[in-house]
């Protein structure tokens, strides 16, 4: 006898589709210890090695750059193998990257370990664990993928803590070594609980929906990607300004580094209530919609910047910002479900969640060489802002173009 949908644990937004985003939640915290970890040890390893800061930089630049390729490399065997290798990788490699970058002896080795295996492993946690997800929610799509995006952020405010915590009576080799035990001890047992692998059944029982999301934009899948990526770009590109250069702003205006760590901490706190909101809204409206109020949040609050610098307004402006910005990523996924091919969700999520830490990465580059050539932040705010009216120039047309592929298409 078959069950019904209402009494199957194992249907779209069933109880198994709740547990399945709880373990999620958790691998990606445990993940996401690969993109904060270096940014902790960085003054030590910089001692150690005997090196100057740029230097010292490339470890993290290579390990986003690992997060960025990863999640499209890894996105494309999620859709081929399932989610379940990945993951078990991504625990491997966390493990071996931080081991071997607690053992290493030049920059050179510690580098590597962060880009190729700690970098990669940390993908698998992010845009691929989001797209896996994304089959087993429909009714609550929206909340349930902004919640598993929280983990990155949740990572960012408790493997710090952690870290310096342990550098207060050990070094960060003996961190490093704890952190590739925790990974591989608690992250491979979690995968366990993600064999099942999602039923597409109901959806080939419809061609269009076994085929595409239920709207259209009515561009090809290749040129709405594109168009996904162009706007993953611009709005990263803008939210970068911000959360990369708000401590070197403090220093600048004579607040000191300790308050801007504060706001950026704060903007990270923030960003998980707007991620969850905004989760609930695009259960709502839909994802365009949901995106599109974030990115012209996120275009006013980075207006504000402009005029007020003072202490406590620096404060206000960067909840504000936090409280904008942090639904805005999770929400491609969303889009990418409700317009592209189910069956290649891995891949196509991955690719604009690459965009996303490109731009991250581009933004925060531009930023710091429009401040030494004009000696001011004002002019790379501005920048921000250019590159966010891409993104809201993206999303309107999208909106504009959309219609359900079950309707008949306009003349």
């Amino acid at each position: 006898m078959t069950l019904s949908a209402a009494d199957d644990p194992y249907a779209p937004d069933g109880p198994y589709a709740w547990f399945r985003l709880a373990i999620c939640i958790i691998l990606s915290t445990l993940g996401g210890a690969g993109m904060w970890a270096v940014v902790v040890v960085l003054p030590a390893v910089q001692t150690e090695f005997g090196v100057d800061r740029g230097d010292a930089s490339l470890p993290y630049t290579l390990t986003m750059a690992g997060f960025a390729f990863g999640n499209y490399l890894i996105g494309r065997w999620v859709d081929r193998f399932g989610i379940v290798w990945p993951v078990a990788g991504s625990a491997i490699a966390l493990g071996a990257g931080f081991a071997l970058a607690a053992v290493s002896n030049n920059l050179v080795v510690f580098s590597l370990a962060q880009g190729f295996l700690i970098g990669l492993g940390t993908a698998a946690t992010f845009g691929p664990l989001l797209a896996d997800l994304s089959h087993w929610f429909d009714r609550r799509r929206g909340i349930a993928l902004a919640s598993a995006a929280c983990g990155n952020y949740l990572a960012g405010v408790l493997w710090p803590s952690f870290i310096q915590w342990s550098l207060g009576f050990t070094d960060w080799r003996d961190t490093y070594l704890m952190i590739a035990v925790i990974c591989v001890v608690v992250m491979l047992p979690l995968t366990l609980f993600l064999r099942r692998v999602p039923d597409f059944s109901a959806a080939s029982t419809n061609s269009s929906a076994a085929r595409f999301g239920a709207l259209s934009a009515g561009l090809s899948p290749r040129k709405l990607q594109m168009l996904l990526v162009v706007a993953g770009l611009g709005c990263c590109v803008a939210m970068s300004m911000p959360q990369v250069h708000i401590v070197a702003y403090c220093v600048d205006l004579g607040y000191g580094v300790a308050r801007g760590a504060d706001m950026l901490a704060l903007m990270l706190g923030a960003g998980v209530i707007s991620r969850l909101v905004t989760g609930f809204l695009a259960d709502k409206i839909g994802g365009v919609r949901t995106l599109l109020i974030g990115s012209v949040l996120q275009c006013a609050a980075l207006f504000l910047y402009l005029p007020f610098d003072g202490l406590v307004t620096l404060y206000v402006v960067s909840l504000i910002f936090g409280l904008s910005q942090g639904g805005i990523v999770p929400s491609y996924a969303i889009i990418v479900r409700e317009y592209l091919p189910a069956k290649e969700a891995g891949q196509r999520v991955g690719l604009v969640m690459m965009s996303t830490i490109i731009g991250m990465a581009l933004g925060g580059w531009l930023s710091g060489w429009i401040y030494d050539l004009t000696g001011s932040y004002q002019a790379a705010f501005l920048n921000g802002i250019a590159w966010n009216l891409v993104n809201i120039a993206v999303m309107v047309f999208i909106l504009l173009n959309s219609r359900n592929r079950t309707a008949p298409a306009r003349a």
